[in-house]
C-alpha cells in the first residue's frame, strides 16, 4: 500500500507542510524534510519551483524565483532526494507544474519518483480528463498517487469524476484565489466545507490555501481529513531560518 493511503487510514487529523525545494538555500531541501518529520508532520509536499506558478500567491512565487536563482532544477532535486528514504518514512509528494515534467519526460519523471521513494504528485495545471486519457496508466505503473484540486466553483459532477479517477486524497482549495495565509475562514468557506462533506466522496479531502495557524487548521479539519500549510511556513523560514521548524509546528499542533 502506498504510504499516502496508509497515512490516510490513521485515526487522526493530518498536517501536511508545503515548502519550495532549494529555498531559502539550495541545499536546505533534505534538512527541512528531516526536521518536519522529527516534529510530527504527517506528510510533506516538496515544491518543484517553476518560473510561472499560476496557482501560487506572492509568497510561494517569490520562494520559487529565489530557488531557481539558487540553481534548483528537476534533475538536482532528484539528486538531493536520492537517499531520502534512508532517513525519512512519512509520505512525500512533489507539487509542481506540468511543463518541467514534460521537459523531463512524463514516464521518466514517474520512474525516477518511484526509484527515490516519492509517493505522489500534485500538478495543478494537468486537467483531470487529460490525465485520465493519457497519463493515468503511467502513474499507476509506478505506484504514484495523483492528487487533484477542487475549488468552491468546481461543479458536483466534476468533483465526482475527480473522485472516480483519484486513488489517494482530494486537495480541497479553500477559496477561489491563489495560495496565501489567512487568519480565519468565513461563512463562505464553512458552507463549502459542509457541501463537500455532504457529497460523501470515496477519497478523503485535505484542505489547502489559506491555512496559517492553529485556528484555521482546526476550522479546516472539522469536516476534512487534514490540512496543508504552505505560505505561512515559507514566511516562517524566510524570517526565522531552517533551524526554527520546531517552533512553527508546535504553534499549529
Amino acid at each position: 500500500m502506498n504510504r499516502i493511503n496508509k497515512k490516510l487510514a490513521a485515526d487522526k487529523k493530518l498536517l501536511s507542510i508545503y515548502f519550495t525545494a532549494g529555498y531559502p538555500e539550495l541545499n536546505d531541501t533534505v534538512k527541512i524534510i528531516e526536521d518536519l518529520e522529527k516534529n510530527g508532520v504527517d506528510m510533506i509536499e516538496i515544491g518543484l519551483p517553476f518560473s510561472d506558478p499560476l496557482a501560487d500567491g506572492p509568497t510561494i512565487q517569490e520562494s520559487s524565483t529565489a530557488a531557481l536563482k539558487n540553481g534548483m532544477t528537476t534533475k538536482l532535486l532528484f539528486e538531493q532526494l536520492a537517499d531520502i528514504r534512508k532517513t525519512v518514512s512519512i509520505p512525500l509528494i512533489i507539487m509542481g507544474y506540468f511543463n518541467p515534467m514534460m521537459q523531463y519526460g512524463v514516464e521518466a519523471f514517474c520512474a525516477k519518483c518511484q526509484e527515490i521513494g516519492i509517493d505522489g504528485l500534485i500538478i495543478p495545471d494537468l486537467p483531470v480528463a487529460e490525465y485520465h486519457e493519457h497519463y493515468q496508466h503511467i502513474f499507476e505503473k509506478y505506484g504514484l498517487v495523483n492528487v487533484f484540486l477542487i475549488t468552491p466553483q468546481t461543479s458536483d459532477e466534476r468533483i465526482r469524476f475527480i473522485d472516480q479517477v483519484s486513488n489517494g486524497f482530494i486537495y480541497m482549495v479553500s477559496s477561489a484565489s491563489t495560495t496565501g495565509a489567512k487568519n480565519t475562514f468565513g461563512n463562505e468557506q464553512s458552507n463549502y466545507f459542509d457541501r463537500i462533506a455532504a457529497l460523501q466522496l470515496q477519497n478523503p479531502q485535505i484542505v489547502g490555501f489559506g491555512i496559517s495557524n492553529k485556528a484555521t487548521f482546526e476550522q479546516a479539519t472539522k469536516t476534512a481529513k487534514g490540512a496543508i500549510i504552505g505560505s505561512a511556513f515559507i514566511k516562517h523560514l524566510t524570517h526565522n531560518g531552517v533551524d526554527s521548524i520546531a517552533d512553527f509546528i508546535s504553534s499549529i499542533r
